[in-house]
């Protein structure tokens, strides 16, 4: 992928750092994104030029605005691979659930990734080459209580992108959807060592307890097989993989 540029939303530690990570080391260019200070991520870009000689860069913006998605897109400059991972959650009951935190959800999670994508298609039909990504989840096919905002993005996205499959058919460029299960990012690390608190447990009691009604393996998603299954996606031999629903679940969501 030597030469290709790829922008990863949400990607300032996470899973959307192990997928930059994965398309670096796979000869991609790749812009960061996050809402850290930007003398915060130096090291991290630095780290990534070093291991895999990409030029990797750093921008921040709260994609809550829509001049700052805008802004974020000019600032990465050609996208030929756009990963839409940035997500917002919020958990509470519907009745309970701020109007402030559902509207934030929204542009966050699904606007920002509407947007982002009607910004660089036009360099990836000008050029007849195009990856984009966005991240659903399990629970873009199932439920769960006090995640409205959660579960109404996630699923909004998996029609976004058959949309967009569609109106890009014969044009060079693909979108998909990969659906994580439950990957160890710093937000469930964080939930997790909760629940270790609140309940006395060891880490493998509490990761199981976690991951009850979940993945039946009783483990968490690596963060790197995702990144290697985008990597496999911007290869030409997924040129006809497009519109699709691709779980990286331990078989969670077909259960």
């Amino acid at each position: 992928m030597k030469g290709r540029v790829a922008l990863v939303t949400g990607s300032s530690d996470g899973l959307g750092l192990a997928m930059s990570k994965g398309l670096a080391a796979a000869g991609c260019d790749v812009v960061l994104h996050g809402l850290a200070a930007p003398e915060d991520m130096r090291q991290t870009c630095d780290a990534l030029m070093r291991a895999h000689d990409v030029w990797v860069s750093y921008v921040r913006a709260d994609l809550s605005q829509p001049h700052e998605i805008e802004s974020l897109i000019e600032a990465a400059g050609r996208v030929d691979v756009l990963v839409n991972n940035a997500v917002v959650r919020h958990f509470a009951t519907l009745e309970d659930f701020p109007l402030a935190r559902w509207d934030q959800a929204l542009a966050v999670n699904l606007t920002a990734a509407f947007r982002g994508i009607q910004l660089v298609l036009p360099g990836m039909r000008e050029r007849q080459w195009g990856r984009i990504f966005n991240l659903s989840s399990a629970y873009g096919s199932r439920a769960i209580a006090n995640r409205i905002d959660y579960v109404t993005t996630k699923t909004a996205l998996l029609g976004l992108t058959r949309a967009v499959a569609v109106e890009t058919q014969g044009q060079g460029i693909t979108c998909n959807a990969v659906c994580p299960g439950s990957v160890l990012t710093p937000n469930i690390e964080g939930r997790l060592t909760a629940l270790m608190a609140d309940r006395q447990l060891d880490r493998e009691t509490a990761t199981r307890q976690f991951l009850q009604g979940k993945q039946a393996t009783g483990r968490f998603v690596e963060a790197s097989h995702v990144a290697d299954l985008i990597v496999f996606l911007c290869s030409e031999s997924a040129a006809s993989i497009t519109g699709a629903t691709l779980p990286v679940d331990d078989g969670w969501m077909a259960g």
